[in-house]
């Protein structure tokens, strides 16, 4: 049975309203917003209730879930737009979003000296995870806390703490290296097999399984050969992952080669027009400098409501 505790949930984009849908067939009092409040309303009929301010959404929460594109928004959300001063002492801020280790560390002071615990949790699993309530959710801060909220977590995928405040979006940065760099493979090995005059999608049969195998050979790679792209993670939202990680990796005095160059194909593509693609299209920017060669002979699906190809 779910606890009698009340839920607001800031940001029901391409991954929050899936969350929210988790969360409501889960059985909680939930309370959304977004910025775009069509995007909210169409969660009415699910049970939601939705607010048109973020501060009413959260003035009577116990847990206030944000879902939020990048840290700025967070940011302005919480401390210029009145959430946090909104929020009962004694609550919860559990930031979903992939924002910079530093600001969420920033965050969990600032909400501290008001008395609002804060946990990082950013997630793994895009829109299908999301979906499914088989997210891989990272969570910073206090091992305690994560533990107390595992009834919010379980509703949408698999909660693991990670460590201190911000060590939750470390880990996101980590996973979402390994997702572009991993992405940047796969397109570069089905190229390479049907240039060849291999069949792509029986070479990706063929290696699944081997030491290839990975989640994004699977998903990323059905898509690459289905040549579907229309979003289930953004092109231009991993590049400003991808713009974080380097940032960080400066400050903790690293250099990540790899990062470095599948950063540069991910901000050719966007800067090409591609950003509202699935990150999968990364194999267009690799197709285009590689031309004629492609991966099938199939049209594209691109991002669009009325699911024309192009």
């Amino acid at each position: 049975m779910a606890p009698a505790k009340k839920i607001a949930l800031l940001g029901t984009g391409l991954m929050g309203a899936p969350m929210a849908r988790r969360l409501l067939g889960a059985g909680y009092d939930l309370t959304v917003w977004n910025r775009t409040l069509s995007k909210a309303r169409v969660l009415e009929s699910a049970g939601a209730k939705v607010a048109e301010k973020p501060t009413h959404a959260v003035a009577d929460a116990d847990v206030v879930i944000t879902m939020l594109e990048k840290g700025a928004i967070v940011s302005d959300v919480l401390f210029k737009r009145g959430v946090a001063g909104a929020m009962k002492a004694g609550s919860t801020l559990i930031d979903m979003s992939s924002i910079p280790p530093s600001t969420a560390r920033s965050h969990a002071e600032k909400l501290g000296e008001m008395g609002i615990f804060a946990l990082d949790a950013p997630v793994s699993g895009g829109t299908v995870g999301a979906e499914q309530g088989t997210l891989a959710i990272m969570a910073g801060g206090d091992a305690g806390k994560v533990l107390e909220f595992q009834w919010v977590f379980n509703a949408m995928g698999r909660v693991t703490h990670v460590g201190p405040a911000g060590a939750g979006q470390l880990a996101k940065l980590a996973n979402q290296a390994i997702v572009a760099i991993t992405i940047g493979a796969v397109a570069e090995g089905l190229l390479l097999a049907s240039a060849g005059g291999a069949n792509p999608a029986a070479v990706r049969n063929a290696i699944r399984g081997g030491f290839a195998e990975s989640r994004i050979l699977d998903v990323h790679g059905a898509r690459m050969i289905s040549r579907d792209f229309v979003p289930g993670g953004m092109s231009r939202i991993h590049l400003k992952d991808l713009d974080t990680i380097l940032t960080e990796a400066r400050a903790l005095g690293l250099d990540l080669p790899l990062v470095r160059n599948v950063r540069e194909r991910f901000a050719m593509m966007c800067n090409a027009g591609l950003g509202d693609t699935d990150h999968s299209a990364l194999l267009l920017e690799l197709e285009q400098r590689n031309a004629p060669h492609r991966v099938g002979d199939g049209e594209n699906r691109m991002p669009g409501d009325n699911g024309d190809k192009s």
